[in-house]
């Protein structure tokens, strides 16, 4: 082996990283103790050392080990250990001499096998490595003085092969090494065992390696799956369907989905019209890759934090901030991560093991020398699932007990081992079964031919789309004489935009040249040989084939459609039909009370949002202005609205606005992100009182009985009395707030959950939370249940805000019953509304029954909040409608009314037949639209009239203007009601009379 670079270790300001830990476990790099922490040891080393006794194989608490003497750590399983525990002591606490680091890295450097035993925990493990000091030193007394031949005197050695302790020369080259840099007596210190022992470096390392593997294998694990895909004719149109596309729990499986249909985009071999295959192992494919995507990702910051943890004097520090507890063990968080990332990967493995067989059932019945069976014997390891089975559930099992951290880092390791084989397998079979399928299509062509498109007629509309000729010819050919039948139609082998360039990237590294009427067992094992090295993530070969992996899916722009934003929404025309008669009724109603349209920005400087939501603050959408203001996102209507009046000094309006708002929430069932609010307030002082609370109600149960969308209710508190009844309970003024945003949760979660919140978040009292939810849960009738609370010995009447709230109350509840809409409402004593803005009447109105879209409308008197702005306070009071959820509940109704649903307002289609009448079928319509009538016009070929008579029925357009040659030349159009299926004709220039008469337009 040439020489190779070198790895600095132990650096406090560079983080140990998982590529390290593999480089150095496979020998592919030098290591080299960091210096400047060398020195920081050296200078903070204690002046007396006591060397302890080897104590191996004795614990920490005197008991001897269960020893596997038989039972040794692979190499890459011991260099990871070694580089991970040379960098912790590195990075580590005082009192660690500097022979125990150069120790190590002379070790790594010039590959010396300590021989660790395999044991299940860190300990134990970790404990040999403090061992085997004594026995190199053993060792060295044995050599004494003997001279060496070809030592080297300077520089460090080559790395080539295991350096055995029986080595003279390799034990001669270590003690120079040690001498060199005077290190000092042999053996290890109390605190230096303390050090190694708690280092975890065992798990971590062995866990390191595997997960180094996986980040590389992951991506290309969907290309390999995609090849699979087209060797078995799969059908993958589930990918993209809806129905898929709900079934996933994580984002990641979402995303696989995607990139699949990228890679696989243009082939022709996935979804045939017949055959193919349709199974569970091709359905999985997204949510297991997907979910193995997810762990790996999640396993990443735990791993990384473990990597560089150490201990100090029972405390623990990292490179990274850890919220870990100290033990000799990593972080039950990174074991239970690591769990995670073991139970993803058998599903994996599972059905790569699955499209593999059915592969190569394809191959077997192309090639009957195929023998069956052949693969477990050669690959014997690949095929025993239910070995993996029993090994998950062994160690699923010994998981629930202490110190088995190395052994489940081991079987994460092993398992990535072979999934590593599975996939080189999966690809091997599916570019064998992917080159027959060629033949059988094209006829015969070498495997290098077929990926550099050396074909006759390439296609240049697609750059994987080859189209190749007649099998027996190209143009100039014989078989290019033949210019009809079925001989010389185009035969395509066209494959995925991604999985033709992983063909045509091994091509290069794979024998291919001959031609390929069928494959042998001998084939796939030549192949599967060669593409080993797509197995190591560290060689340039598997680095370059991922990146242009990537490259396909990120580029994407010919697949990928665009969709809209997570939480908003596309208005469909027929959408929009049914939103503009919602408004058209909102807008009536609040023109009916006198109020005025405004409009505000949709963005405001932050500081005018800032501490007007309460908790909800947090859902502010924040804007990256370049203009130097800070701007923000509206979250509602009614802040701008304030911010209005306060900066035009208005002190009298009623208005309303309509317009949409942002909220960065995580969107449910019938929510959005960005959403209209209907809004209708009134500003100013000179009402009597409660009139424009009064009025306000008035306007939400009159929208939403004539939008009717279904049976409602209208639910009502006072802030004063809700602020009084927590007075009352003993809540601290602090508390008032915080402990409404809790009971404004009782509409969806029981009392015990929002009592325990109370208790165990907000900071109350379990004794008052229990006086809060004998009150709170009170609802009822208004003038019932007011008159209840106004009873002799009620605990409101002692308090002056709930006294002064029921006589607001009182007063309200009258006009409503005046108005004969007081059965719209329920008193309600647990309604808080979360906003801070709130000082009065506080109100919200939700549906009856089991409609699940929770409020439709809210609002309240806020007096104060004009006076945030301006200083001078304006009451004011509204409400506001949250339009989408009653789109949504309209759009069902219509569906159910089984009509037509139109999505514009044309009165007359004006058809005319015949070729080269454009002009006059302008002319017809320019007089219709010059008669202030709704119309459109078309120009077809007689054959056509009867698609444009169904058009027009299925667009709800009641007339027509039907005009042909005959017609035109006879000074006559025929007029045809399309409703009563009536047709007349009429003399041209009595074609806009008519109309008119009948649509009753002037």
């Amino acid at each position: 082996m040439g020489k190779v670079s070198g790895t600095v270790v132990g650096s406090k300001v560079a983080a140990l990283t998982a590529e390290t830990i593999y480089n150095v476990a496979h020998r592919l790099t030098l290591v080299q103790a960091d210096s400047s922490s060398l020195e920081q040891l050296a200078q903070k080393a204690p002046k007396v050392v006591t060397i302890i006794p080897d104590p191996w194989p004795w614990n920490a608490h005197g008991e001897m080990l269960e020893l596997f003497p038989d039972r040794k750590m692979s190499d890459v399983e011991e260099r990871a250990t070694l580089v991970v525990l040379l960098h912790k002591l590195l990075i580590g606490q005082p009192g660690i001499r500097p022979f125990l680091p150069l120790f190590l890295s002379e070790v790594l450097r010039l590959g010396i096998s300590l021989e660790l035993p395999v044991e299940s925990d860190d300990s134990s493990v970790l404990l040999a490595v403090a061992g085997s000091i004594y026995r190199v030193k053993a060792h060295l007394e044995v050599l004494g003085e003997c001279a060496v031949k070809d030592e080297p005197e300077d520089g460090p050695a080559e790395i080539s092969g295991i350096g055995q302790l029986t080595d003279t020369v390799v034990l001669s080259r270590l003690r120079s090494s040690l001498q060199k840099f005077g290190t000092g007596d042999f053996g290890v210190t109390k605190e230096e065992l303390a050090a190694i022992e708690s280092s975890s470096a065992a798990s971590v390392g062995i866990a390191a390696v595997a997960y180094y593997s996986l980040t590389s294998l992951t991506s290309l694990a969907d290309a390999v799956a995609g090849m699979s895909c087209e060797a078995l004719l799969a059908n993958t149109e589930s990918f993209e369907s809806e129905s898929f596309k709900q079934a996933f729990v994580h984002k990641s499986e979402a995303d696989v989905a995607s990139d699949l249909m990228s890679i696989l985009f243009n082939s022709k071999l996935v979804n045939p019209r017949k055959g193919g295959v349709d199974a569970e192992f091709v359905h999985n494919i997204p949510a297991a890759h997907g979910v193995l995507r997810e762990s790996v990702k999640s396993f990443a910051p735990r791993l990384r934090i473990e990597m560089n943890r150490v201990e100090i004097k029972g405390k623990k520090k990292a490179v990274e901030k850890s919220s870990t507890t100290g033990s000799s063990s990593p972080s039950y968080l990174f074991t239970t991560s690591l769990m995670s990332l073991i139970m993803s990967l058998w599903p994996n493995m599972y059905d790569s093991q699955k499209r593999m067989g059915k592969i190569l059932e394809f191959l077997r019945e192309d090639n009957k020398k195929l023998a069956a069976g052949w693969e477990r014997e050669e690959f014997e390891e690949l095929f025993y699932t239910m070995q993996w089975e029993m090994r998950m559930a062994e160690w699923m099992d010994s998981t629930g007990r202490e110190n088995f951290e190395v052994r489940i880092s081991r079987e994460c390791s092993s398992l990535v081992e072979t999934w590593k084989k599975l996939m080189r397998m999966e690809l091997t079979v599916a570019l064998a079964a992917i080159s027959i399928r060629e033949v059988l299509t094209v006829g015969k062509v070498s495997l290098q031919d077929a990926a550099k498109e050396k074909l006759p007629q390439v296609t240049e509309s697609s750059g994987n789309e080859v189209t190749h000729g007649n099998a027996k010819g190209g143009p100039g050919g014989k078989g290019s004489k033949a210019k009809d039948g079925a001989n010389n139609r185009k035969k395509e082998f066209v494959l995925g935009k991604g999985t033709d360039m992983v063909r045509r990237y091994l091509s290069d590294y794979l024998t291919g040249s001959a031609t390929r009427d069928s494959v042998d067992s001998q084939t796939i094992l030549v192949w599967y040989q060669e593409l080993e090295k797509f197995s190591n993530p560290s060689l340039p070969e598997l680095k370059t084939l991922v990146s242009e992996v990537k490259k396909v899916v990120e580029s994407n722009e010919v697949r990928r459609l665009p969709k809209p934003p997570k939480g908003t929404r596309d208005f469909t025309p027929e959408q929009m039909a049914i939103r503009e008669r919602a408004f058209g009724i909102i807008a009536s109603v609040f023109k009916r009370h006198g109020a005025c349209a405004l409009d505000t920005p949709v963005f405001e400087l932050r500081e005018a949002l800032m501490g007007k939501y309460g908790e909800d603050t947090k859902l502010i959408y924040d804007l990256a202005d370049q203009g130097g203001e800070i701007l923000s996102l509206r979250y509602d209507l009614t802040v701008p609205f304030a911010r209005y009046l306060a900066t035009n000094k208005i002190e009298n309006l009623k208005r309303y606005h309509i317009a949409r708002v942002y909220r960065r929430d995580n969107p449910s069932k019938g929510r959005y992100r960005e959403f209209y609010q209907c809004d209708f307030d009134i500003a100013g002082s000179q009402y009597a009182p409660m009139v424009p609370d009064f009025e306000v109600l008035k306007v939400l149960t009159e929208l939403l009985d004539e939008l009717d969308i279904g049976d409602y209710e209208v639910k009502l508190n006072h802030r004063k009395f809700l602020d009084g009844m927590l007075e009352i309970c003993g809540v601290p003024q602090s508390k008032f707030r915080s402990i409404c945003s809790a009971i404004d949760k009782l509409d969806k979660e029981p009392w015990e959950k929002v009592r325990k919140e109370m208790v165990e978040v907000k900071g109350l009292t379990a004794e008052v939370a229990d006086k809060i939810g004998t009150l709170v849960q009170q609802r009822g009738s208004p003038l019932v249940l007011l008159e209840e609370l106004k009873k002799e010995g009620s605990p409101f009447l002692e308090n002056k805000g709930s006294v002064a709230a029921m006589e607001e109350l009182s007063t309200l509840f009258k006009y409503l019953e005046a108005s004969k809409c007081i059965h719209r409402v329920v008193f309600d004593l647990s309604l808080a509304r979360g906003l801070d803005y709130y000082t009065g009447v506080i109100y919200e109105a939700v549906f009856k029954g089991t409609t699940e879209v929770g409020s439709i409308a809210a609002g309240g008197r806020y007096d104060n909040l004009v006076g945030m702005f301006s200083g001078k306070q304006v009451p004011a009071v509204g409400v506001s409608l949250g339009i989408e959820r009653v789109f949504n509940i309209m759009e069902e109704q219509e569906k159910s009314r089984k009509r037509v649903l139109r999505t514009n307002q044309t009165e007359v289609m004006v058809l005319v037949l015949g070729k080269d009448l454009a002009e006059v079928a302008i002319q017809l319509v320019s007089d219709l639209w010059a008669a202030k009538l709704k119309a459109e016009f078309a120009c077809v070929a007689g054959g056509k009239m009867t698609r444009e008579i169904t058009n027009a029925v299925n667009a709800g357009i009641p007339w027509m203007v039907i005009a042909g040659e005959n017609e035109l030349k006879e000074g006559n159009v025929q007029l045809k009601n399309l409703i009563a299926s009536e047709q007349t004709t009429i003399p041209r220039e009595r074609m806009v009379a008519e109309l008119q008469r009948h649509i009753g337009t002037k």
